[in-house]
């Protein structure tokens, strides 16, 4: 599939060193170590391209170099911001996510699986925050919520959790992928077009009866957290 057959608000990686790096995480004989180490490698250059679109240099206070010589310094535009990795596989991103951040930000998590026979998305567990103290617009959540998750297989999960944060406030989406099918992308793009964008490493043109991403990377959260066969 070229990038010109994916929906406007999706954005297709074409570093070469992630090219390398994803065809070394598609090995099955990638131990869970180095499943890791890939995972966290490809989403520190997902993200640096996607937040290279979708932040803001700002103006910030006046500071004071060792030599003592003022300057202006710089921050980022949304304020407010947080990280929302899908459990589990989701949290192997988070550390690339922050890393590429000037701040930390908040992180929350949302749980959900897939219905074996229907393939529908079950949400199981969600900490957003709503009885924090609100924002002068009467708002809890963030303006930016990067929602992480490394495989978007059949677009259910992604959809349910874009939906999810559209629900509770954010004013835009940013998803960052490492591998999805082709129309489960599309169906996530499909979404929330508006306030969403989508980047990720690579698109896989095919999905198995059981929704699994061919020829994919297999089960990540298994591969990540030794589960395989459990």
């Amino acid at each position: 599939m070229t990038s010109l057959e994916l929906p406007p608000n999706v954005h297709l990686s074409t570093h070469p060193s992630l090219q390398a790096k994803l065809s070394q995480l598609r090995s099955k004989s990638a131990s869970s170590r180095d499943t890791n180490a890939l995972v966290h490698e490809i989403s520190l250059i997902v993200a640096c391209e996607a937040l290279s679109q979708s932040l803001t240099a700002i103006s910030g206070p006046k500071d004071h170099t060792p030599i003592g010589a003022e300057y202006e310094t710089t921050e980022v535009s949304p304020s407010t911001m947080c990280i929302v990795p899908i459990l589990r596989s989701g949290l192997a991103m988070v550390d690339a996510v922050q890393t590429m951040l000037p701040r930390p930000v908040p992180v929350h998590h949302l749980g959900m699986y897939r219905e074996p026979s229907t393939l529908d998305p079950v949400e199981y567990y969600n900490n957003l925050p709503h009885h924090i103290p609100a924002d002068s617009t009467g708002s809890v959540a963030s303006s930016l919520a990067i929602l992480v998750d490394p495989i978007i297989a059949t677009g259910g999960t992604c959809a349910a959790a874009i939906q999810t944060l559209r629900e509770w406030g954010a004013k835009r989406v940013l998803v960052l992928s490492v591998l999805g099918a082709a129309e489960g992308v599309a169906q996530a793009a499909r979404e929330w077009p508006e306030g969403t964008e989508l980047w990720v490493a690579g698109v896989d043109k095919e999905l198995t009866h059981e929704g699994m991403v061919k020829p994919g990377l297999g089960d990540v959260g298994d591969r990540l957290f030794l589960t395989i066969g459990k």
